[in-house]
């Protein structure tokens, strides 16, 4: 028998590897350039959602300061104007009768810097005739000075002029008192009026 013949294969073997590893190489390519693609679009996706979310999560909260801020000035506006007869009432009625109280003490706390210079010079005093008898028993009690005491009508309850030696003083609780309340109506026409704007 005729020896066999067999077929060499080899070079067609040789070309095959060639191109399915070039056609594995262009699948990967083309893979990796499809992930990569997914990967930053899924990226700028997840970018804009937080971007989004971000705004969304500050206009929330800049509205809810926005209401919390009037909620807060309502209460504040509804507080005053509760208070403001009470304290108005209070102030007017009872910083005169407290006025009163404090004139002769706030009178020897002024002349008691001037006591040690005073010597046995006289204490002159100045002031509404109502206001004597307080005026004068705690000073005669507590200086030990020779009080001269003049009246003078024309002066409010809370006004005393002092004389000692070369110094004159004045004490005017009546003037404190005006002013506290000046300042108490200032303050509540002023929150008012930002209330207002506010």
């Amino acid at each position: 028998m005729p020896p066999l013949k067999l077929e060499v294969f080899e070079l067609a073997l040789e070309k095959q590897p060639s191109a399915v590893m070039v056609e594995t190489s262009a699948v990967e390519d083309a893979r990796l350039e499809g992930y990569e693609e997914g990967y930053g679009a899924g990226w700028e996706d997840a970018t804009a959602a937080a971007q989004e979310e971000t705004n969304r999560l500050g206009a929330d909260l800049a509205n809810n300061l926005q209401r919390l801020g009037f909620t807060f000035q309502e209460a504040r506006t509804h507080l005053l104007r509760a208070v403001r007869p009470v304290v108005v009432q209070l102030a007017t009625h009872l910083l005169p009768a407290l006025a009163k109280e404090v004139l002769a003490p706030v009178v020897l706390d002024t002349i008691t810097p001037l006591l040690d210079e005073a010597g046995d010079a006289p204490l002159r005093v100045i002031l509404h005739p109502s206001s004597r008898p307080a005026v004068e028993r705690l000073l005669t009690s507590a200086s030990g000075l020779p009080l001269v005491i003049v009246e003078e009508p024309t002066l409010a309850a809370g006004q005393v002029y002092l004389q000692l030696g070369q110094s004159e003083l004045r004490v005017d609780v009546d003037s404190a008192v005006k002013e506290i309340l000046g300042a108490v109506h200032d303050f509540f026409e002023f929150a008012e009026k930002e209330s207002e704007i506010g």
